[in-house]
């Protein structure tokens, strides 16, 4: 078939939830068409290696940045998934929608109808929550969600009670009304396996006779009748190919793929293009500006028992692991292991959490090696509110051509400042009486935190991404130059097109990518559908003192100084 009502470029967090929400109604057509192949690998399945596939070139796009001016010039990774499901296919599984004032701040921004009561009931519909359906939680949606091994080993409840005794609230669900606080963290798996869109939402929708699905194709351009979308053309065993869309394009790239996708097509700010020998279409000068990411650094500490998963890291004990998970889909292998957390507020002032931790009963790297000889246990830090705005642009017209991906982290005073206290808040809480009977020496950062140039320097050599691009294609008002879409996700002056995955966010969210990816395309499918949408009025908890103090009581243990 070379004609389609709608055609969706990228099968991952986003693509799938279309495909398979468009092709609910059996008269329209659907081709998706994806740049990677499939998903059915062990490595993508099993929860515990999720650090293999985000290292594979098979299923990552290997993007990095420019050498990074305010990092020392240290060039950073940004994996991005290139395989169906795409990023929810290589990520760490953690599932957080970011808090309820994040989706306001949007509204507030020029994205009228994504304020937090719009937002809501589509991370309900999306859902399937381990514990059933309530006013915040969704029961019956293809998403799976849960707590993996429900906190097992000892030291995550010990990291939450820390956080109770250095004075700040303990959250029943930092999904529901209250994000604020130390609790179990969410994780999206289904019996022990990696829920991923790809298995979500595109596997019960391939059967369907209007969805074709194409995979290991590479989109080089949306075809322009003037200004209006009307197919694309791409690339497929050598050949060239056109498709055309009798109702829409969707771009569905993610917060890399989808900016590069409109420049390659003439769509973006006209002196890049130009730049990169690429006729402009349609001056849009917000394509591939305002990119935002979250950093991040590991506390780490000695464990002075031998409970870590730094005991699991050998072959023998990886193959009984394995052998396990194969069987039933069970024990260490069916979770991604970062089962409890904590979102607080950096100091007083600040109306809702913009601080996020991740705690792991391990010591390791990214990679999944060992990050010392010995038992251990870290926690991943960083502030999730940064004022840093970096861009993704063109370099050159064919589709090979390597990015100009610059970040500009830490280029703002504040993020700066922001990192001095999130490191000293973090040190506090480890200090705590709860961790006592496990706290070794701090291997790292291991450094005096009132030394602000000792601190700068060490977050430049040490600060790693979360992984977390968005904000390249940006909803925004009318009368904002830099806005990309309409609220509806139509890109400003070309019919016929839309962008449906994180870079249409205004501002990036505190917590998580995946989860407000997922409930975007999900709310852009009603949009896309002309389907009323939905709206539900639900509270959420705010400290009433958010002005006069960043927590809620004092701390058992003062140690901010030592």
């Amino acid at each position: 078939m070379t004609e389609f009502d709608y055609i969706i470029v990228g099968a991952g967090s986003a693509g799938c939830v279309l495909a398979n929400r468009l092709s609910e109604d059996p008269d329209t057509s659907v081709l998706l068409l994806e740049a990677g192949g499939s998903d059915r690998s062990i490595f993508i399945r099993m929860p515990t290696a999720l650090s293999i596939p985000m290292n594979m070139d098979a299923f990552n796009w290997g993007y990095e940045s420019r050498p990074e001016p305010f990092l020392d010039g240290r060039q950073m990774d940004c994996p991005r998934g290139r395989v169906l499901g795409g990023s929810s296919s290589i990520n760490g599984m953690v599932y957080v929608r970011g808090h309820p004032y994040d989706f306001n701040q949007w509204q507030e921004l020029g994205a009228a109808g994504w304020g937090y009561d719009d937002c809501l009931p589509y991370f309900r519909k999306s859902e399937s929550w381990m514990n059933g359906s309530d006013q915040y939680r969704g029961g019956e949606g293809p998403l799976a969600t849960c707590n993996g091994n429900g906190m097992r080993n000892p030291l995550y409840r010990a990291f939450i009670e820390a956080g109770r005794e250095a004075g700040y609230p303990v959250t029943e669900d930092y999904n529901g009304f209250q994000q604020e606080g130390f609790g179990a963290m969410h994780m999206t798996v289904r019996n022990g396996v990696r829920c991923s869109t790809s298995l979500a939402y595109l596997r019960p929708a391939l059967g369907r006779h209007n969805l074709a699905v194409t995979k290991k194709v590479s989109v080089n351009r949306i075809v322009l009748d003037g200004r209006k979308a009307t197919g694309v053309v791409y690339s497929a065993g050598g050949a060239d190919h056109t498709v055309n869309a009798r109702a829409e394009v969707i771009v569905c790239a993610g917060s890399i793929g989808s900016p590069l996708l409109l420049q390659r097509s003439g769509i973006g700010p006209g002196n890049v293009l130009q730049n990169a020998g690429v006729e402009v279409a349609h001056d849009l000068p917000g394509v591939g500006e305002n990119l935002q990411d979250h950093l991040e650094v590991y506390f780490q500490y000695r464990c002075k028992e031998p409970i870590t998963l730094n005991s699991k890291l050998g072959l023998f004990s990886k193959a009984m692991i394995g052998s396990r998970w194969l069987l039933n889909k069970s024990g260490l292998g069916a979770t991604n292991h970062f089962e409890s957390c904590a979102f607080i507020r950096s100091r007083p002032g600040v109306q809702w959490p913009d601080i996020q931790f991740h705690f792991l009963p391990a010591a390791m790297r990214y990679d999944g090696r060992a990050a010392f000889d010995g038992h251990g246990f870290q926690v991943h830090v960083g502030p999730n509110k940064p004022a840093s705005r970096g861009h993704v642009r063109l370099t050159g017209a064919a589709i090979d051509a390597s990015p100009d991906i610059c970040f500009n982290y830490l280029s703002a005073d504040q993020d700066r400042a922001d990192w001095r206290t999130c490191l000293r808040l973090t040190r506090e809480i480890l200090g705590q009486p709860a961790m006592d009977r496990y706290r070794g020496d701090e291997i790292q950062p291991a450094i005096d935190l009132n030394a602000h140039d000792d601190v700068d320097r060490w977050v430049r050599q040490n600060v790693e991404s979360a992984y977390h691009p968005s904000c390249t294609c940006k909803i925004g008002a009318d009368d904002d130059p830099m806005a990309v879409l309409s609220p509806d996700c139509r890109v400003r002056g070309i019919d016929g097109l839309r962008v449906a995955d994180s870079s249409i966010f205004p501002v990036i969210t505190n917590g998580n990518l995946n989860a407000p990816t997922i409930m975007a395309a999900e709310k852009a499918a009603d949009m896309i559908r002309g389907k009323p949408a939905l709206n539900e009025d639900a509270d959420c908890w705010i400290d009433e003192q958010w002005r006069e103090r960043q927590r809620t009581s004092a701390p058992a243990r003062d140690i901010t100084d030592k």
